[in-house]
């Protein structure tokens, strides 16, 4: 019978050790043992802009009068959306049958009636709403919020003593921003 050597034997547990070792290790041990960054770089640029067009704006309708009437005040609205911070002004102009802000008329044939548009509900004479920028302008002032908001005008019709019939005029309302 033939014995094994013992040199052979006491080979087998030292390598065992030595790749049990090797496969822990390897196991611990990332595979990427370097890192590297960069700065990303995330940008966008917004413009300001203001609408006034989105929501038609509710007419100054003097409503049905009698031809005795004086001072008769109604009220309309604009609606504006800015950019929020965005300062704007919104101007009137003399409607169709008027040359300046302070002849407006409504016009029915060669009939004409006159009337008044105003920033303000107190209707006085530094009120009166026109397209003039500037020292002593007459726009009305503001800065948008980036919501809708509402935006009266104030008008006043002084006298209705003309022919009987419907009277109309059309005022362009311009924003700028």
């Amino acid at each position: 019978m033939r014995f094994p050597s013992m040199r052979s034997t006491s080979r087998r547990p030292l390598l065992r050790s030595a790749c049990f070792a090797a496969l822990a290790l390897a196991a611990a041990s990332p595979a990427f043992a370097a890192s590297d960054t960069a700065n990303l770089n995330v940008t966008i640029t917004i413009t300001s802009v203001c609408d006034i067009h989105t929501t038609a704006p509710l007419p100054v309708n003097f409503g049905s009068v009698s031809s005795s009437a004086t001072n008769v005040d109604q009220q309309g609205q604009l609606t504006v959306n800015c950019t929020p911070g965005t300062a704007y002004t919104i101007a009137l102009d003399n409607g169709q049958n008027g040359t300046d802000v302070n002849s407006r008329k409504m016009a029915n044939g060669a009939n004409l009636v006159p009337y008044q548009l105003y920033r303000a509900a107190a209707r006085g004479p530094t009120d009166v709403w026109g397209s003039t920028t500037g020292a002593g302008g007459n726009v009305l002032a503001g800065s948008g919020t980036g919501a809708a908001v509402n935006v009266p005008v104030y008008g006043r019709t002084p006298s209705t003593n003309f022919p009987a019939g419907t009277y109309n005029d059309v005022v362009i309302a311009t924003i700028t921003y």
